[in-house]
């Protein structure tokens, strides 16, 4: 089940690193906005990271973070795109709020004793 997780993970990171240094005409649009559409985004990098490298899950946020910083800088050498400080600070945000969603149900199952691996 992890190495389907850690795949899932990369495969999302992919897409997230498609869509924000690729062209923007392919970059998805939405109805929650640019801040929303970064969010939901980055929610779901974090998530998915935080399910599959639970062991290391603080140095892994860390990673994301940076990652997600680099992301931004790219875009300054991305024609058509635009690097700013407000989508790096929601875009971590994001990333780190899904690693406390995941945090917390790992909590929740060892302390009702679902769980069958220690984190």
């Amino acid at each position: 089940m992890t190495i389907i997780l850690r795949i899932t993970a990369w495969l999302l990171a992919a897409a997230v690193t498609f869509a924000t240094v690729g062209p923007a005409s392919l970059r998805p649009h939405s109805h929650l906005g640019q801040d929303g559409e970064h969010a939901f985004a980055f929610i779901l990098v974090g998530l998915a990271f935080g399910l599959a490298y639970n062991v290391n899950r603080r140095r892994t946020a860390v990673v994301a973070v940076i990652a997600t910083g680099v992301l931004e800088l790219l875009q300054f050498w991305a024609p058509g795109r635009h690097a700013r400080l407000e989508d790096f600070i929601v875009g971590a945000l994001a990333v780190c709020a899904g690693f406390i969603v995941t945090a917390g149900v790992d909590w929740a199952t060892r302390r009702l004793g679902w769980s069958t691996t220690a984190a």
